[in-house]
C-alpha cells in the first residue's frame, strides 16, 4: 500500500553523492543548509508542479533534528511574504534527533543509568555535580564522572544498545530484530563500487562515498543549542509536529526527547497510553496541543531499519491526521 512519495535530499553539498565546484560550499553549517535546502525545494516544486498542491511533510533523524525544523521554519516565513510560493506544508517529523543540548546530555546518562548501563554512584555524581545547560561551563568533578561513564560505553553500538558489534566474535547470526550492524560497511562497499556508480550516473565526486562527512563536520560554522523555540514557533503557525524515538537508541536515547518536550510544558491532550501493530504494544504515545511524542518499541535509531511494520504504522498515522491505533 502506497502511503506517500518519499524525496531524498543529500544536505549539505558533499553528503553521499552530491558535490559542489566551489570549495567554500563546504565550509557551512546550519544556515547555509537550510538556506540550500529551499533553495533545492523551491526549484524542484518548479520543475515538477503537480507536486505543488500535495500534502507536504519535512521529515528527518538524528542531526536533522535541526535540518528539519529550521527548513520548515524558512519554509514559513517564505510563505508569509511571498504570495505565490506554494508549499503545502502540514507537518514535520524528526526521529531520535539533536533537538536540545542540555536534555540531549541528561536524558543521555539518565539513559545509561535506567538500562543498567553505568552504576548508581557514577549517576549520583553527574547529577550532584553536573549543570549541562549552554551557559554553564562543567567542572572538574563532573567531567571525571562523566568520563567515567563515556569510558564505559565504548563496546557498546552506539545505535542499539542491545546488538552486537560488527567486529564482535559474538557476532555470528542477526539480531532479532533483523537489522545488521554490519549494514554501514555493506552500504559503504557498495556505493563505492564503478558499476553502481555508472548506473545512477554519479558524476566524478571529488572523494569517495562516505555515511558520514567528516570534512565537511569538521569545518561546520553554527549549531545553535536547542531546536525548541523553532518548534514552538512551527506548533503556534498550525505546523503538526511529531517527535519520535526508537527506545534502545544508544546515541541520542528516548529520554533525550521526552526530556526535550518537558521544557516546551504545552498541555496533554490524549495521555500516553500503548499504541499497537499486528496484536503487540509497537511502541508508546502521547498527544500534545500541535505536538505529538511517539516511541517505537525494539527500534534503534534508525527506525525504520529496526521495526518497518511498526515505523510505517506509526507514519501513516502522523499524515493521516490521527495517533497510532490503541488496541481494538
Amino acid at each position: 500500500k502506497a502511503v506517500a512519495n518519499i524525496l531524498f535530499l543529500e544536505s549539505p553539498a558533499g553528503v553521499g553523492f552530491s558535490y559542489s565546484n566551489t570549495s567554500s560550499d563546504y565550509i557551512t553549517g546550519d544556515e547555509k543548509t537550510r538556506q540550500d535546502s529551499f533553495t533545492f525545494l523551491v526549484n524542484w516544486m518548479e520543475r515538477f508542479p503537480e507536486y505543488k498542491h500535495r500534502d507536504f511533510y519535512i521529515t528527518g533523524e538524528s542531526y536533522a533534528g535541526h535540518y528539519v525544523p529550521q527548513l520548515a521554519q524558512l519554509v514559513l516565513s517564505h510563505m508569509k511574504t511571498e504570495p505565490n510560493l506554494v508549499i503545502n506544508l502540514q507537518g514535520v517529523a524528526t526521529g531520535n534527533g539533536v533537538i536540545d543540548d542540555e536534555t540531549a546530555t541528561s536524558g543521555s546518562y539518565d539513559f545509561y543509568w535506567t538500562h543498567a548501563l553505568i552504576s548508581d554512584e557514577i549517576h549520583e555524581g553527574i547529577v550532584s555535580n553536573c549543570n549541562f545547560s549552554a551557559e554553564t561551563s562543567t567542572t572538574e568533578a563532573c567531567n571525571k564522572y562523566t568520563g567515567q561513564a563515556d569510558s564505559s560505553q565504548g563496546n557498546i553500538y552506539t545505535y542499539n544498545i542491545y546488538s552486537q558489534l560488527c567486529n564482535s566474535s559474538a557476532y555470528f547470526s542477526l539480531p532479532i530484530d533483523g537489522f545488521d550492524p554490519c549494514s554501514a560497511d555493506y552500504v559503504d562497499n557498495y556505493l563505492n563500487t564503478v558499476g553502481v556508480q555508472k548506473a545512477l550516473n554519479v558524476k566524478d565526486i571529488p572523494h569517495s562515498w562516505d555515511s558520514c562527512n567528516g570534512y565537511i563536520q569538521g569545518s561546520w560554522q553554527d549549531s545553535p543549542h536547542t531546536m525548541l523555540p523553532i518548534f514552538q514557533e512551527l506548533m503556534q503557525n498550525g505546523i503538526r509536529v511529531l517527535i519520535y524515538s526508537g527506545d534502545v537508541d544508544h546515541i541520542l536515547p528516548v529520554t533525550t526527547s521526552r526530556y526535550a518536550i518537558d521544557k516546551i510544558k504545552t498541555p496533554v491532550k490524549t495521555p500516553w497510553y500503548p499504541w499497537f501493530f499486528q496484536g503487540e504494544v509497537g511502541g508508546y504515545a502521547v498527544e500534545y496541543q500541535n505536538l505529538t511524542f511517539v516511541t517505537v518499541r525494539g527500534a534503534g535509531h534508525f527506525v525504520p531499519s529496526y521495526q518497518p511494520g511498526r515505523a510505517l504504522t506509526m507514519f501513516s498515522s502522523f499524515i493521516n491526521g490521527t495517533l497510532p491505533p490503541h488496541l481494538h
